[in-house]
């Protein structure tokens, strides 16, 4: 067997194992009908942790404040900020009788550790159902916890919502990063239909306080810096309990990094948890990366050499509409239609930057998240 014959048959191989995450896994999201919730008005306390977010929370808290739902606290973390934040917050409170201001000083144990601060503001909460979102976090809608707190029912303990971020026009970075988001959004919402969550947002993710306190927290990850998301939902979350809500008045959007440098900072620090989910999980999401970065490259070197072109080609082709059909209904029903047209192009930008930042992460740790 030649070598082009080995990398002709790995392409076919590798073409069947994307069609069965296309259609089995990312199909069940994407050709999700909406489902009907039934309001349950849960009393709910909206947790946020801010480190210096001074600015970020007169900005977007009155978009939380405002939300049209009967019952809710919201408790406001300053986690050892050194600027304006925790006045802010008291500027806030003086005004609105349901926050609750949470104070974390910094202490030897759990120096910089967003997640010390959170469980302090999680026993602080005074409501059995929680609700996280960001300080650079808006809801798109007056009706963000109710739509979030409808999920909620005897089984579902869990719910993932989707965090998206804000358009910029004319910017490549913008749309990279959305489209990042987008694919993200995808992989979670679909491994958590077909029965497999492992992962959810901290910009829209609720659970319980029992579920919280059946899992001891944050202990069994207290020591990595970032993951109070994330690891947390990998740890807890199974078939059973776990909720995703999709609906168009269930997302948040956040302000999007705005640098590169500064972008691959933040997924340097996303991508470092990975290594510390379930070993199940990284296994289905290493092949799906592994296989996505092997159909570019064995594509490429088959249709330069012209062998077997025609077979080639059409397996191509099909994977290409695949992508298309499952990733543009994707983006419609997460609002991010602008994607669509250069869907390859993006794919291929991050395959790329997904490559470069595991490969610096080797190399040095990345930093704490503030």
């Amino acid at each position: 067997m030649s070598l082009l014959d080995f990398v002709f048959y790995s392409f076919i191989v590798v073409v069947v194992i994307q069609v069965i995450y296309f259609i089995g896994f990312f199909g069940k999201f994407a050709f999700l009908k909406p489902q009907k919730t039934v309001t349950k008005n849960l009393e709910i306390s909206v947790i946020i942790c801010a480190k210096n977010e001074a600015e970020n929370l007169k900005n977007f808290l009155p978009s939380i404040l405002n939300q049209k739902y009967p019952n809710f606290e919201v408790v406001l973390i300053n986690d050892a900020s050194t600027d304006d934040t925790l006045e802010v917050i008291e500027i806030f409170a003086a005004q609105h009788s349901n926050i609750k201001i949470v104070d974390v000083k910094n202490i030897e144990a759990f120096w910089g550790n967003k997640k010390y601060a959170l469980t302090l503001g999680i026993k602080a909460s005074k409501h059995d159902y929680l609700l996280f979102t960001d300080a650079d976090c808006k809801p798109l809608s007056e009706y963000w916890i109710q739509e979030m707190s409808a999920c909620f029912n005897s089984e579902k303990s869990i719910v993932l919502g989707y965090g998206g971020y804000s358009k910029i026009k004319k910017s490549f970075l913008n749309k990279l990063i959305r489209f990042e988001t987008l694919v993200t959004a995808v992989q979670y919402f679909s491994f958590a239909k077909v029965g497999i969550p492992y992962m959810g947002v901290g910009r829209n993710l609720a659970y319980t306080k029992d579920a919280f306190f059946k899992a001891n927290g944050f202990i069994n990850h207290i020591k990595v810096r970032s993951g109070d998301d994330d690891l947390f939902v990998n740890q807890v979350a199974s078939k059973s309990n776990t909720a995703i809500c999709v609906s168009e008045n269930s997302f948040t959007q956040s302000k999007p990094k705005t640098t590169f440098n500064d972008w691959i900072k933040q997924k340097r620090r996303h991508i470092s948890t990975a290594k510390h989910y379930k070993s199940s999980h990284k296994f289905l999401l290493a092949l799906l990366y592994s296989t996505q970065l092997l159909f570019w490259i064995f594509a490429t070197i088959l249709l330069i050499a012209t062998f077997k072109w025609q077979i080639v080609a059409a397996l191509f082709v099909v994977r290409l509409i695949l992508y298309y059909t499952v990733f543009g209904a994707s983006a419609k029903k997460l609002n991010e239609n602008d994607l669509v047209l250069a869907l390859p192009f993006f794919e291929v930008f991050l395959i790329i930057t997904q490559l470069t930042i595991f490969i610096n992460n080797l190399i040095s740790k990345p930093n704490h998240w503030k």
